[in-house]
């Protein structure tokens, strides 16, 4: 595996490379479990709770915990290690408050108060946001030969990696300058005061973290890689046959360009199917843009449900 040090970096660029992992707290972890297998990842029992694997990878991507109501709990970034006294000092001239880890949680790397509230950790961790673009199934078959794939034997879907995180903001703008100047994020594309996605410098997704607009802080989704337009169809139908049938998609988004399917969660937020997301390479001028609501959401599919932006969490801070 390659050093932390020999992965590529934005020259000059003092910015967290990766969300290294989220955190939630649920009321009921076999609940927790049982969703998140079925979805195709590796839950794993843990010290208070479960961790969120993807198959055939290392990196722990979540940490489930129990707790009611449902509450997203902090954000964890990872840095560079040569970057890490860096960030210190940089946190200190903008006057961030240094915060206690939540109860029960590793002190590892730095605590801060983020926006709105929400705890926000640094920590330095190998590079986990992908240093190129995903590789993306379009194969079919020619003429004379059958496409067909059985029910029976239709495979099971397991997302690759996670692809980002959006979160519920009382303050959209507000939002995108203290994740760019506290944490060196870069904004990619916006919708008004609505919805802005935000990409890491070091090179990640159109997105690694989303802001959606609410009058609280709070968890939409989390997004997960699938390799084609086929796995996302094929999550969907997984989901359903499991009766998780409430979701959104399938469909296109018009920022990020991904294929997507929604499936909700037990909680009232959803996870994501995503493939084919655009991505912003470490020595990318992106052009973020400001777009109307039409040109922000999606391209092709269904109407989205009614309440799918609202945010179900409980105001306040988590327990």
């Amino acid at each position: 595996m390659a050093s932390q040090e020999t992965v590529k970096k934005r020259a000059g660029t003092l910015a967290v490379h990766s969300i290294d992992h989220f955190s939630l707290q649920v009321p009921d972890l076999n609940e927790a479990r049982k969703f998140y297998e079925t979805f195709g990842l590796d839950v794993r029992d843990a010290a208070g709770g479960l961790e969120l694997f993807t198959k055939d990878h290392a990196h722990r991507w979540g940490i489930v915990t129990k707790g009611n109501p449902k509450r997203l709990r902090y954000l964890s970034f990872g840095v560079f290690d040569s970057d890490m006294a860096a960030f210190e000092k940089h946190l200190t001239s903008l006057g961030r408050k240094v915060i206690q880890p939540p109860a029960g949680v590793e002190t590892n790397g730095i605590w801060i108060e983020g926006f709105d509230g929400l705890p926000i950790n640094l920590r330095v961790a190998e590079k986990c946001s992908p240093d190129a673009k995903s590789v993306f199934d379009t194969r079919s078959v020619g003429p004379g030969r059958a496409g067909t794939v059985l029910n029976s034997q239709a495979p099971h879907v397991h997302p690759r990696r996670l692809s980002h995180v959006a979160i519920f903001t009382s303050d959209v703008s507000a939002a995108i300058d203290f994740y760019e100047k506290t944490l060196g994020l870069r904004l990619s594309d916006r919708s008004g005061p609505a919805v802005a996605f935000l990409h890491g410098a070091h090179g990640s997704d159109h997105h690694l973290l989303a802001l959606v607009m609410s009058d609280h802080r709070g968890l939409h989704h989390v997004s997960w890689d699938v390799g084609s337009v086929q796995e996302v169809g094929l999550g969907w139908a997984q989901m359903a046959r499991a009766g998780y049938h409430s979701g959104w998609g399938l469909g296109r988004h018009v920022l990020g360009a991904n294929y997507f399917y929604y499936v909700r969660d037990p909680w009232g937020s959803y996870c994501e199917f995503s493939a084919d997301i655009d991505y912003i390479p470490a020595d990318c001028e992106w052009e973020a843009g400001d777009y109307g609501p039409e040109d922000s959401m999606f391209l092709w599919g269904p109407m989205p449900p009614q309440d799918f932006i609202a945010n179900l969490e409980p105001k306040g801070d988590a327990s």
